[in-house]
């Protein structure tokens, strides 16, 4: 327990959080900028304040993800809001960013699908304003988030509510790319650790990880122009089924690539045919 009067430098030492833990409630708390817990490690804390960074260290010992409890987390080098109403963006899903901007075309039509905050749509859009970024979600309230985070990061997003397809039934794109739901009911992480806290939704299609995968795979040939991509993340140990998935509705360079940890994360293949001029 933190009592006020307690200097900076004695509350960096008495919480009993990990160091970067500790530091990112501690600035949060107290509105401060990290080198300002070195600057004025001798100033004191308030009764008030000691009593926010109280409730704050017992939300986390209690299990809240430090996301939830600022309210942001960093991708792709953005601020990104976030809410109990979308996922944490974590650093695996960069790799989809990082590979979808290889492949769009200049000034190409990009579809992020379950945008959840618009991590991906607005890191492509902010890196790359020339395209034409559109992102789905059937949840308002988390297309309020990403509307939010593309305002706030200067990222032209069209975003639009719908279930999967259904909004954009007739429109075509140079490539589309999701972080669906896609682990399996009942699988025992989604009872672990920050996922207890995320959107159940947005985790498992309630089924067998595959669901959300196969209709989104399933539709967009027609969606796609010739020579246009389609990348989807994944689980671990879901690679091989997202390839057959692909190999199956006729994409062509089917491949998966690894993130930082040499995991298969994003699946993806190309439509064939000649792109247009």
């Amino acid at each position: 327990m933190i009592e006020a009067g307690t200097t900076l430098g004695q509350v960096r030492l008495a919480l009993p959080l990990d160091a970067l833990e500790n530091r990112i409630l501690l600035c949060h708390a107290l509105r401060l900028p990290r080198v300002a817990l070195i600057t004025q490690s001798e100033r004191v804390l308030t009764a008030d304040e000691a009593a926010l960074l109280n409730a704050l260290v017992r939300r986390r010992l209690d299990g809240e993800p430090i996301a939830y409890i600022t309210g942001e987390r960093e991708f792709f080098g953005l601020p990104f809001r976030v809410t109990p109403a979308v996922l944490i963006p974590r650093p695996d899903t960069e790799l989809i960013v990082e590979l979808a901007l290889e492949r769009l075309v200049p000034r190409g039509r990009l579809l992020d699908m379950g945008t959840g905050s618009g991590a991906i749509a607005v890191a492509v859009a902010h890196t790359r304003p020339d395209a034409d970024v559109t992102a789905l979600d059937v949840s308002e309230a988390a297309l309020e988030v990403a509307r939010g985070n593309a305002a706030a990061n200067a990222a032209r997003v069209r975003c639009v509510r719908s279930d999967w397809y259904s909004e954009v039934d007739t429109e075509q794109f140079d490539l589309i790319a999701s972080n669906p739901p896609y682990i399996v009911a009942g699988d025992r992480h989604l009872s672990e650790g920050d996922l207890r806290f995320e959107p159940i939704d947005a985790l498992t299609d309630h089924a067998d990880g595959l669901s959300d995968l196969r209709t989104i795979v399933d539709g967009a040939i027609a969606r796609l122009v010739p020579g246009g991509w389609l990348l989807l993340e994944h689980g671990y140990d879901q690679a091989g089924a997202v390839r057959a998935l692909l190999a199956a509705r006729g994409f062509a360079e089917v491949q998966s690539w690894r993130d930082l940890a040499n995991i298969e994360r994003v699946s993806g293949g190309m439509r064939g045919g000649q792109r247009p001029a």
